[in-house]
Order: structure tokens, then C-alpha cells, then sequence
């Protein structure tokens, strides 16, 4: 496949916001290794103040994508800047305001959770070292660890590893937060606080770029959704408008499905598609009423007649030709 960003097949292209309103945006951005083509060229346009859902299966480059981002490794090729500054010549003064956790947590292991926020406050040259005992209290009350903060980082959990680097990534006021599966190895009740989490943080105007392959996470807390697939940025829209762009689809329940497809086809109707008591088609502009009456003027039978658009699962495998976990 090889639709551009910001398009899905039979849609009109998303005209992208002013670089001013945008809180992430690149250009062409690239990375290769070796002849391993990673990303591809993409242009990623993240609004300020939006809760942005980077999807696609493992290994379409995602987190290639934020590591690039965050001036971890060098592109190949293109540019980008985070909050209106050029990277990586702007790193120094944008990186305090980014929070990002990407990869999974890394901390010492013989030290507890709190000790070991307070050696990452204590390496943040930004940081106020008056407030630091009250920012890494807040921090970890934020995240459900207060009653842990003693506890050695080698005898947390893989979930409570998680909630400790989302801790650490809001030990300082962010405008950004880069999360990379925020929600791995937490349990329902501790990905729901997350969700959550996300969610009291865009209300205080905190943008959010939130990489997961978690097709639940997307419906509950993004404003705003990219698909990548094979490095290649394929979709790139607010969410409502891409659940727009899904075909409506007419489906008839007839013990006459033949006749049924072939009124269907002289209505005009795509992709249409019978088989043992159901007849189906993409409705495009033909109103649903008018299906019912050339359906019963032909004759045909109609036991039952539904109008469906496709869920978010539906589109992302027509975009990737992948399935996508829809779990958690």
C-alpha cells in the first residue's frame, strides 16, 4: 500500500494545522541502518494540546520515530522540532519541558523507587533542589507508588517499574509528554489510572504523544491518531475526522441475497458482496432509505437492513494489511 500520510483510499488529504499550533512536526524524517529502510520520510504534524495515539503493528517504527525525536539517535535524513524549536539545536532549552518514556524504565536496582527519582531530579540541572522532596512525593502519588516508595526498585513488579519512569517523566512541569506503551505490563486497573492520567493531563493543556499498538487506548484518550505501517506514515488525522472517512456500509438480510446484490449494484453501491442471507454494500452517497425502497420495489424480501461504518480495528487493518492487538 502506499498511501501518503494524512490520507486513507478515497478520502480527501487533511489539510495540516500552522506550525505555530503544532507541538511535534518533521519533515522527510528518516532513519536508516545499514540498508535497513526504518523510517521513511515522514511528516508528522502533532497539535498542541492534543492526546496524538502513534499507532501500528510492532516494528513499523514507531519508537525508531521517537528516538529520533528525542535527539536519542541522529535521522538519516529530514528535520524536526518539539515545541516550536529546531532539534537537536534546540534540545537544550526544549528537552526541560519534554517528558518522555520510551523503551521501558531503567533504574538502579538496589535503590527504592523515591531514591531513585531523586538521583534523576538531582541530574536535572533545571531542577529546584528546595522542592525536590515535595515534586517526588507528588510524583509518585500521581502514579499510585506512595505506599512503595521505599520498596528497592529490584523487588517492583513490571507494572510498578512502568508507573515509576511515568513518575519520573512528570518529576518537573512538562508541555510534552512522549510515552511509548505507557501501559505495558500494568493490570486493568492500573492501565485504566493511567488512561486516566492521560487524561487529567491534556485537561491542564499537557500534549501528549502516545505511542501503543493498544486499539482500546486510541477510543478512550486520543484527540488526534497517526498510523505508521513498514516505516511509512500512512494516516494522520483527528481521530473523529478519520472515523468519518470510513465507508458506510449497507447490509440486508434476505433469504434472496443474490437478487438483493444485484439491486444493490444498480443502486450504485461499492464493493458489494453476497452470501447465504446477507447482501452487503458501501453506501457512498446513496441514502439508506432509497436502498429499502428499490430493495422491496424489485421484490426482494427484507428481513432485516443495518447501516454500519467500519470500527478502528477495520480501518487500521485496511490501512496496514495487519491486525492490531484491540486488548487492554
Amino acid at each position: 500500500m502506499t498511501t501518503s500520510a494524512g490520507t486513507i483510499p478515497g478520502a480527501a488529504p487533511t489539510a495540516p494545522p500552522p506550525a505555530s499550533a503544532l507541538a511535534v512536526q518533521s519533515h522527510g524524517l528518516t532513519k536508516r541502518f545499514g540498508r535497513q529502510l526504518a523510517v521513511d520520510g515522514i511528516d508528522l504534524a502533532v497539535p498542541r494540546g492534543s492526546v496524538f495515539g502513534f499507532l501500528g503493528p510492532n516494528g513499523s517504527g514507531k519508537t525508531t520515530t521517537i528516538r529520533m525525536l528525542l535527539g536519542l539517535i541522529r535521522p538519516t535524513a529530514g528535520r524536526h522540532s518539539l515545541l516550536g524549536l529546531p532539534m537537536p539545536a534546540g534540545a537544550a532549552a526544549v528537552l526541560p519541558r519534554v517528558g518522555a518514556l520510551v523503551e521501558g524504565p531503567a533504574f538502579h536496582p538496589y535503590l527504592s523507587g523515591a531514591a531513585n527519582l531523586r538521583r534523576l531530579d538531582a541530574a536535572d540541572r533545571t531542577a529546584d533542589p528546595g522542592t525536590a522532596d515535595r515534586r517526588i512525593g507528588a510524583a509518585l502519588e500521581r502514579v499510585g507508588l506512595t505506599a512503595a516508595a521505599a520498596k528497592r526498585f529490584r523487588a517492583y513488579s513490571l507494572g510498578m517499574r512502568q508507573r515509576l519512569a511515568l513518575a519520573a517523566a512528570l518529576l518537573a512541569p512538562r508541555d510534552l509528554l512522549i510515552l511509548d506503551e505507557p501501559t505495558n505490563g500494568l493490570d486493568p486497573q492500573g492501565t485504566r489510572e493511567v488512561r486516566g492520567l492521560i487524561g487529567e493531563l491534556a485537561g491542564e493543556g499537557v500534549t501528549v504523544l502516545l505511542s501503543t499498538h493498544l486499539l482500546a487506548e486510541v477510543e478512550q484518550v486520543c484527540t488526534h491518531v497517526g498510523v505508521m505501517h513498514r516505516g511509512r506514515l500512512v494516516a494522520q488525522a483527528p481521530l473523529p475526522e478519520l472515523r468519518a472517512r470510513t465507508a458506510a456500509r449497507a447490509r440486508v438480510r434476505t433469504d434472496r441475497p443474490d437478487e438483493a446484490a444485484r439491486v444493490l449494484t444498480e443502486l450504485g453501491l461499492d464493493r458489494v458482496e453476497h452470501s447465504a442471507g446477507t447482501a452487503s454494500g458501501d453506501l457512498g452517497d446513496v441514502p439508506p432509505e432509497a436502498v429499502v425502497v428499490a430493495l422491496v420495489g424489485a421484490g426482494v424480501p427484507v428481513r432485516g437492513f443495518a447501516v454500519a461504518t467500519a470500527d478502528l480495528e477495520e480501518l487500521f487493518v485496511s490501512l496496514t494489511g495487519e491486525g492490531f492487538d484491540v486488548s487492554g
